[in-house]
């Protein structure tokens, strides 16, 4: 997987979500991704982990919440989206981070290299801008 930053969108997997979502802004894509994480009883793939970060990254956004680094080429599609619709994605999103958090290669990944720390902030971050 290339990685070029410890933030959610800085992955190959992360991005390429990101550009499907900017071309099929479907709710269900969401569910999907989140779903995939937080329902894993197992460790999850560093990809579907990255999927579901960026997609929690974008559950924050349409809740009024984005990271400073959330893809510009995505504000035209959250504007969209109705953040009242996005209860039960705001639940599952935060289920997913924590499941990243708590057991998924990515996780593993991220604990032997020297960003570990921001990366961690940057997920207890998230955590809180879906509260």
């Amino acid at each position: 997987m290339g990685t070029w930053g410890y933030y959610n969108f800085d992955n190959d997997a992360a991005a390429d979500f990101a550009g499907d979502f900017r071309d099929d802004h479907s709710e269900a894509m969401l569910y999907e991704a989140l779903a995939t994480a937080a329902e894993e009883e197992g460790a999850l793939e560093a990809a579907e982990a990255s999927e579901a970060l960026a997609a929690a990254e974008i559950v924050a956004a349409i809740l009024g919440k984005p990271a400073k680094d959330f893809p510009a080429d995505l504000i035209p599609v959250i504007v969209k989206l109705d953040a009242a619709e996005s209860e039960d994605l705001r639940e599952l999103a935060t289920a997913a981070v924590e499941a990243v958090v708590r057991k998924s290669e990515l996780q593993e990944l991220w604990a032997g290299k020297d960003d570990y720390a921001n990366w961690q902030q940057l997920q207890h971050d998230l955590l809180e801008r879906l509260k």
